[in-house]
């Protein structure tokens, strides 16, 4: 296999060098690469050279914009650096590639368990923005509920492109909603497609764990066709079986003798992907199309049901049981576009539409209110299915296009200005249809008038247990659209000053309009140094699945009791009730101020600091229950008056709810230190990166329009630990690449910092220190056609801490020996693997 290793080269004056290729390490521990210093030319065993400084990444729209000549923080990583991860997700290696990119790992958390959250700076899923080819990436259907990070967000669901398509990503490290859109407070990623010509690459990888579990398996071909004389087809099929890992501890508690009675770790997955990537000259132009589908299906499981609770039919379930929540992922996307020169300017028209379906299934499960309803003739039904459809989520999105962008002779100097402008419009469309009558009901009339008794003499509860299914209630097919107008303006005034300015408007059809700008500088004080800086406005619109999202859920309540929870949809009689207000955007002010540092050919140095405030933040509520004293200190018994809280929820049969609300104003400050050094030793060359993040987000405010709700109770102290410390708030990454001849060896070290949740001990904070993790990988190349890979990550088998047994109680003595709601790395331990590249 003809294996590309990216350098970068000196560019102009004090420019940042893309990263690519593989790099770093440096304090003994650390691994695959950014972008390497090397000499020009043929790299050894006919690898070729590619210049990664030469492509215009995200972040600019003037023509030849290179991240070596950024205003902002730009990373390139390439497809050669994908590969090398050694993992086969693309959330899971820019986990390791990318400092300020967060992949929590989570479990129990319903449908999170298959899609999980994908965060940039420490900030929500829904506030990093996505692009596939430059253009806007569709949104997940699945919300995330449960208490985990970006709990209340739906985000992009990254998993669905498949690694082997890619040719590079590119990170924007910087707000950029003026210059994109809605959705890019914190950054954007760009994911650039393969469009090679002229021949097939196969890869085949497997590995495991350390433990024996979570076998993986994995195929994918991507091969690239020529159509006429310039035009490209590119096309990959990706194949992925992933098994399921458990690293639950005995349960002390529910069951005698102790067992293992929970699954605790990653879900079964299977994947398979087609994607294509082509383009055609037409009309003094090019027709060019994208997009791809892509089918996963993922079995996960919820919380285990004793033999003695009320939510179990000893009859059918004599020792308890474990419900098994089946998903199924359907993924789908198509942009088609033409761009054609006009003069020195060029126009690119373009339409994109993207669905994602999540559509869920109980299993392992009942519904305990249709085996115990009294039957007409006397008795029970005892009667009940042990699995059923519980409903899907369908977001639906159709975006249009239309940019131009090109040099305006402005007389100022000899440097034209690089101006771009366009218009978009697109449409949101959002849908949740119900699952079958017995995920819902209780029992088979769903009359919650008549008396039903589980096996505790309680009432018993209505639809199937673990993830009761959505009913009609909740059912929505509904959406919103919205254009927008940009103007986008470059020009290197002077040889050292580079400036720039981007506005935009956007008018939506549910909430009204708003208007966004940036201003972005470069000053190249010498050859070796530069200084840069942005200062901007962002905004990001509610989502349609924050607008339309509802669900009726088996949830813990703050207590460690499993109860009937309700997401009630915002804007509806429930919210209204406690006077919380429809939805409205969250907007930002945010400032990145950096350098870049170039003393000699081999050696980088970039620094940057920013600060991000937010206002408006829409968040999950935290988990509103019922008082059980009133306000006049009496308890809360029928017909209390003094019980709001109770009055509003006992009509409908929950024990606690909670909503979508803008509740909270936040404040994301960060520094961001990239280091790289090339050199030849011993007849070889060895890369090396240091990446170093920093971030801190703080709640400045919290806010209330309940009168019923004070600020405290609306958004807990629980909630306000997740949003500040749920995420690291340090990740350093450390490369090292050494290439020799046919060999090359690769080590990195990743530090995840500290992280804190009480989600499940309200009032008691449960800290998880802070580790390293290191990864080493040997590649050999037997020809131009074939290199084996084997290596390890995590190799030295590292766990995050336990679970203090005694302020985490009863959790560790259930079973959760290593934490739950916030897992930035997981908890699986070491991972080895073997992988064979092909190339025809």
């Amino acid at each position: 296999m003809s294996h590309q290793r990216h350098v970068v080269r000196p560019g102009r004056a004090g420019s940042m060098v893309s990263r690519t290729g593989a790099t770093v390490l440096a304090l003994g521990l650390a691994l695959p690469a950014w972008a390497q210093q090397s000499p020009p030319g043929d790299t050894g065993k006919g690898r070729k050279v590619t210049e990664l400084e030469s492509v215009q990444v995200i972040g600019s729209r003037a023509k030849d914009r290179t991240a070596a000549e950024a205003v902002a923080p730009v990373d390139v990583i390439s497809a050669e650096q994908l590969q090398n991860a050694g993992v086969v997700e693309v959330g899971q290696a820019l986990q390791m590639l990318e400092p300020s990119f967060n992949f929590s790992r989570t479990f129990v958390s319903d449908g999170t368990d298959i899609i999980r959250p994908a965060t940039l700076r420490g900030l929500g899923p829904d506030q990093v923005l996505v692009l596939v080819n430059g253009k806007r990436r569709h949104q997940q259907a699945l919300v995330n509920v449960q208490q985990t990070i970006g709990r209340g967000s739906a985000g992009t669901d990254i998993n669905a492109i498949p690694i082997s398509a890619i040719e590079r990503i590119e990170v924007l490290r910087d707000g950029a909603a003026a210059q994109y859109g809605s959705d890019a407070i914190s950054g954007v990623i760009n994911i650039v497609l393969k469009k090679q010509t002229g021949h097939t690459d196969v890869s085949l990888e497997g590995g495991q764990t350390y433990k024996g579990d979570g076998l993986m398996r994995q195929g994918s071909v991507n091969t690239g066709l020529k159509l006429g004389g310039d035009g490209y087809l590119d096309l990959t099929l990706e194949w992925r079986k992933r098994d399921a890992t458990n690293r639950a501890g005995l349960d002390t508690l529910r069951v005698d003798p102790p067992r293992v009675t929970q699954r605790l770790g990653d879900a079964d997955a299977k994947d398979a992907y087609f994607w294509l990537n082509g383009g055609l000259p037409v009309g003094g132009g090019e027709l060019y199309w994208f997009g791809g589908v892509s089918k996963r299906d993922g079995s996960s499981y919820g919380f285990f049901r004793p033999a003695g609770d009320n939510r179990t039919v000893p009859a059918l379930y004599p020792d308890g049981f474990l419900p098994n929540i089946v998903t199924t992922v359907k993924d789908a996307s198509l942009a088609v576009g033409f761009r054609r020169p006009l003069g020195d300017w060029e126009m690119d028209v373009s339409l994109n539409r993207g669905r994602n379906h999540f559509g869920f299934h109980e299993a392992d499960s009942v519904n305990v209110s249709w085996w115990y309803e009294p039957a007409p003739g006397g008795g029970i039904y005892a009667q009940s299915p042990t699995e059923a459809d519980t409903g899907k989520l369908k977001l639906t999105e159709t975006t249009f296009n239309l940019d131009f962008r090109g040099p305006v002779d402005w007389g100022v100097g000899a440097n034209p200005l690089d101006l771009a402008s366009g218009v978009e419009w697109r449409k949101d469309e959002y849908a949740i249809t119900p699952g079958d009558p017995v995920s819902y009901t209780y029992g088979r009339s769903n009359d919650r008038s008549i008396p039903i008794y589980g096996q505790t003499g309680a009432i018993a509860q209505p639809g199937m247990q673990g993830f009761p299914g959505f009913s009609p209630t909740e059912a929505v097919n509904d959406g919103r659209h919205d254009w927008a107008f940009y103007l986008d303006a470059e020009s290197q005034f002077t040889e050292r000053w580079l400036l720039g300015a981007a506005a935009r408007y956007e008018k939506y059809s549910d909430f009204g309009d708003t208007t966004t700008g940036k201003l972005s500088a470069r000053f190249d004080a010498t050859d070796s140094f530069a200084i840069r800086g942005t200062l901007a406005t962002g905004f990001r619109a509610p989502g349609v699945q924050q607008l339309f999202y509802s669900q009726r859920s088996t949830n813990l309540d703050p207590s460690g009791v499993l109860v009937d929870t309700l997401t009630a949809r915002q804007d509806s009689p429930v919210t209204r009730a406690f006077g919380i207000q429809p939805l409205k955007q969250e907007t930002s002010r945010s400032g990145t101020l950096g350098i870049v540092y170039k003393p000699m050919g081999d050696f980088t140095l970039t620094a940057d600091v920013y600060r991000i405030d937010i206002d408006n933040r829409i968040i999950f509520s935290s988990n509103i229950v019922p008082e059980t004293v009133g306000t006049d200190g009496q308890p809360c018994a029928p017909g209390n008056g003094n019980c709001p809280i109770r009055a509003i929820l006992d009509p409908l049969g929950v024990g606690q709810v909670l909503f979508f609300t803008n509740a909270i104003d936040t404040r994301t400050e960060g520094a961001d230190v990239v280091a790289q050094k090339g050199c030849a030793l011993g007849g070889g060359s060895l890369d090396l990166t240091a990446l170093l993040s920093y971030n801190r987000t703080e709640v400045t405010k919290r806010k209330s329009q309940s009168a019923i709700l004070p600020p405290e109770k609306l958004f807990d102290d629980t909630q306000v630990t997740l949003v500040e410390q749920g995420q690291p708030r340090v990740h350093h990454i450390l490369q090292g690449v050494y290439r020799t001849g046919a060999w090359d060896f690769t080590l990195r070290g990743n530090y995840f910092g500290p992280v804190s949740g009480e989600g499940f001990t309200p009032g008691i904070k449960q800290t998880w220190g802070g580790k390293w993790l290191a990864d080493v990988a040997l590649g050999y190349r037997f020809s131009e056609a074939a290199r084996l890979t084997v290596g390890a990550d995590n190799v030295f088998d590292t766990y995050p801490d336990k679970w203090n047994p005694q302020t985490g109680a009863p959790f560790p003595q259930l079973g959760f020996t290593y934490g739950w709601e916030t897992m930035p790395f997981g908890m699986n331990g070491g991972f080895y693997y073997a992988r064979l590249d092909l190339r025809f």
